[in-house]
Formats: structure tokens, sequence, C-alpha cells
């Protein structure tokens, strides 16, 4: 591919919006790659991107606020498409000397707008009212000279406006949310008719362009990668396996704390998928033994990500030792990091920060790899369509998040080989039922949980039965900071409940959690 899809890309800039990953995400649904950025970058420094365009987010300030973010008029200036929301709206406005006032008719929530032009750039072909999500305290009582207004609401005059010759454009809702029922019109209009861009950002070409960078960054070394089971190691796997073949091994550590199949998963589908070079490290004896008579879950936590640690490292070494030699030693390591975690890390700016919740649990110091990180540009839904293109096994690729610490984490208590294997079995069934009632995808994920340390009695035959609760904790989620807990029907969770006290005798409750995030985490522990 001559031009890189991330070469021009559509810069996002973060005026500490909750928001400011949505917008990315959505440009990114329109096939057009974007990246966000902090708004305490210079003009100078963003410009240097050579953006396509430039999206300023909303944010929580006033600009009349004391240290409210300014925006630098030089973005507006360079010739280069500037769509505004929310914050970023006003911001434009008080840089083009426009009239941002305070008039007591802040709106929040569900607005009317009415549209004064439906032939205009952001409004082609949208209806004159429609439904839009606004959160603004200050409103825009004057637009800059040249800004055509096109938009209003009750408590906003200029609610929109535009400058076809300038190309700037602006909004004071949040088009990037669902509840602004053309929200995503109005964002792609200023993509296509705005900006002319092209629909370029596709799951095939953003594979077949991460397969040629990871080949180009490798050359002849060979690879090391830590392969969970989930769907961002696995994506990972297979395209330095697509970049590089035989020179990659990927090393599966068994702790024995993951769920029914998932071992035999990676040994059997993923290999015959994909033909990647594969070394299992049983390890279910050596943390079973560290985590003996340990009932704390910070504890716990910490003794699986040592453990995992030291697992990993023989592994390596092991690896180091049968595959390496001195021209063509082992020099990296695959690491699946996603584009959220590189703008929580402070937007991909200096080292990469690897995390202890990703892939390979936390890397000691003295592991002298470089690493590879094919998926750093890809939200999560762009990593499964990546999957689905490289071929990688439709049951990895959607696949529920599950957490680095497995099923230790499930068990509200010590974890034991006689509880893992209840819970284990227990799993196993809500996982299946909720896949024969077709609800995989509209669930985040269903954590299953095993009060070790409680009993409850119970009638089971012809007697009373002192069994362990379990807990189903179905939630639904976009990037799992926020949560809902999932309205899974009721016959459904009939089936589930019935199947594990018939089929796991140790079990005679079911429970259901039905709180959100916040207040409660996914997780119990």
């Amino acid at each position: 591919m001559s031009e890189s899809l991330q070469s021009r890309p559509v810069l996002v800039v973060d005026f500490g919006a909750q928001y400011a990953q949505l917008i990315a995400r959505r440009v990114r649904e329109a096939k057009v790659f974007s990246e966000v950025v902090p708004h305490t970058w210079s003009a100078e420094k963003m410009l240097a991107k050579d953006p396509a365009a430039i999206i300023l987010s909303g944010g929580p300030s006033s600009v009349y606020a004391d240290g409210a973010p300014a925006l630098d008029k030089a973005l507006l200036e360079a010739g280069v498409p500037v769509f505004g929301m929310c914050y970023g709206f006003q911001a434009m406005v008080q840089a083009l000397g426009g009239t941002v006032a305070h008039t007591g008719l802040g709106e929040y929530g569900s607005t009317q707008a009415d549209v004064t032009d439906t032939g205009s750039t952001l409004f082609n072909g949208q209806p004159e009212s429609q439904s839009v999500w606004m959160s603004h305290g200050d409103s825009v009582t004057e637009a800059p000279d040249g800004m055509r207004v096109t938009a209003s609401t009750p408590g906003a005059p200029v609610a929109a406006f535009e400058d076809d010759d300038r190309r700037l454009y602006g909004v004071q809702w949040h088009p990037e949310v669902m509840h602004s029922t053309f929200g995503q019109r109005v964002l792609e209009n200023f993509l296509r008719k705005g900006a002319s861009l092209e629909s370029e950002w596709t799951a095939g070409n953003v594979a077949e362009e991460l397969v040629e960078q990871v080949r180009a960054q490798v050359g002849s070394d060979r690879v090391l990668c830590a392969l969970s089971g989930g769907v961002d190691s696995a994506v990972a796997a297979a395209i330095v396996q697509r970049a590089v073949g035989d020179q990659l091994t990927c090393v599966h550590v068994d702790h024995g704390l993951l769920r029914a199949g998932e071992r035999e998963q990676v040994e059997s589908d993923f290999v015959d998928a994909t033909g990647v070079d594969l070394i299992v490290y049983d390890a279910r004896e050596q943390f079973l033994s560290a985590l003996a008579g340990v009932t704390d879950p910070e504890t716990k936590r910490k003794i699986i990500g040592r453990e995992f640690i030291r697992a990993f490292e023989q592994a390596a070494r092991d690896v180091v030792e049968d595959r390496g030699d001195d021209e063509h030693p082992v020099r990296w390591l695959v690491q699946g990091t996603l584009y959220p975690d590189v703008v929580e890390s402070g937007g991909g700016e200096g080292a990469a920060n690897i995390k202890s919740h990703h892939n390979v649990g936390g890397l000691p110091d003295d592991l002298q790899f470089q690493l590879v990180e094919p998926l750093r540009s890809l939200f999560k839904d762009e990593v499964r369509q990546v999957g689905l293109e490289l071929d990688v096994p439709e049951a990895i690729v959607w696949r529920q998040p599950f957490p680095g610490p497995g099923l230790g984490i499930r068990i509200i208590g010590e974890v034991t080989a006689d509880r893992l294997d209840i819970l284990r079995r227990a799993d196993a069934i809500a996982r299946e039922e909720l896949t024969a009632a077709g609800l995989d995808r509209d669930i985040w994920q269903c954590p299953v949980v095993l009060l070790a340390d409680v009993r409850s009695v119970g009638v089971q035959g012809d007697g009373r039965t002192y069994g362990h609760p379990i807990v189903l904790r179905p939630v639904s989620s976009e990037d799992a900071m926020t949560a809902d807990w999932s309205r899974v029907p009721y016959d459904v969770l009939a089936t589930i409940s019935g199947r594990i006290t018939n089929e796991v005798r140790e079990v005679n409750r079911v429970v259901l959690d039905v709180t959100s995030k916040p207040p409660g985490t996914i997780e119990w522990e």
C-alpha cells in the first residue's frame, strides 16, 4: 500500500470530554481514521500531523471559567476542515469573535432542534426538526462573521453554523451520542461533504496495512507472543503470523484458572486456523500451590500476576534456547495493546506503557524484548473485524472479555481445585445457554461467580442440602468504563438456573446481580 491509511488522521481534540473516544469511534464507523489528542497540544504540534480534518470535542468547562481550555485561532486559519461540538463549538465562536453568553437558558438532555436549511453541508437530507442531546449552560447568541446559522433550539438561538468557504462547522449538541437521532448523519456529512474524505478505513485495508507494518518492523528476527486465548492476543498473533510466518512462537500459559474448553480452543481451533507455532506451558500446580489459603482479593491478584510472570519467564527462556540463534535472535514480544490503552496512557507519547491488565499480565524489567503492538491503533470492535478478515475462529473473535486472573477472582474465598471445577461447570452451562439463546453479541460479558465461603440451605431430591450459591452477572457495555445489567429473558435465566442446580450438585441456589457500574464493578473481586 503506497500511502498509509493513518498518514492523514482526523484529529479529535479532547477538551476534557467524557465522549472524546466515542467521537473517534464514530469517525472510524464512517470508515475514516481518527486519533484523539489532548487540547494541551499546541496548534503547531497538531498541524504537524497533517490532519485531514479536526474535530473539537465537548468539555465540562464554561469558556468564561478561569483556566478554561482555549482554542488557538491558528487551527481555524490553517485551511483544515474543523467541526466543533458543544464546548468545541463555543470555543470556535470565542476564537472567531462571536458571542457566547450566560443566558440562563441552559439545556440538558433531549432537545428539539429546528434546522433552517436542510440542504446545507451538515443537514443535507435531514428533517427540519430533530431530537438532539444537549449539555450546555452558556449559549451562542451571535455567530462569528462569515458563519451562516443553520439550526436553533429554544435555549440556543445559534445552535449550528457553517462556513463552506473556510470549511468551518459546528453544532451546540453532541452528535456522537445515540440520543441525537441524526447525529451520525451530521458527522458523516462533515466528513464527506465538508472535508471531502473517502471511506478507506475498512477491516480489509487495515489488516493488510498492519501486516505490512509488522513485516517491516520485525525483519528476519524471531518473535514471541503470550497467547491467552482472548481476542486481543489472538488477533495480534494472527497479524504477526501473517507477516512473518514461522518466525513467530506463541506461548500459552495454562494457569488452571481458565474456563472450560479454553486451552483446547487455543491448541486446536487457533492453531488449525493460523498454523502458528505454539508452546503450551502447564503451570496449574504452580498457581494452585501459590494460592493455597489465600482469600483476600487483592492478594490473590498479586499472586496470580507474580506467578504468571515467573511462568512466562521460564517459557520465554525455553523458546530462546530452543528456537533462537545468533543470526535470528528472539528479539520481539507481541503485546495486545489497544487504542483506548494508548489514549488513557497519555495519548501515545513517549515509551509504551505496559499495563498489568494486558495479555502477559505485566512483564519483568529484565525481559529485554522490543514490543510489537499491531493493535495499537484499533478499538475493540475494529480488532474483531480485523480478526475475521484474518480467519481467526469466530468463537475466539466474539469471545467475551475475560480477566487476566481468570476464575481466580470469580471465586469469593480460597481458590482450590474442587472449587474451580464447580465454577467451571456452572460457567460452561451459562455460556452454553446464552449462546443457544443468541445473546452472545448483546451481552458484553457474563461473569459467573462462586460464593465459596457462603452456604445456603436447599432441598434437592428428598433431602436438605447446604450448598453454594452461584451469581450470574450479565452486563451490557460499549467499553467497560460504564455498564448496565443485561435484561436477559426470564425463560433463559430459568433454564440456566435449572441446569446449574441439577447438573452441578454442589450448587443449590442461583442469584442474579442487577447492579450497574457505577456503583458496582463488573467483576466481584
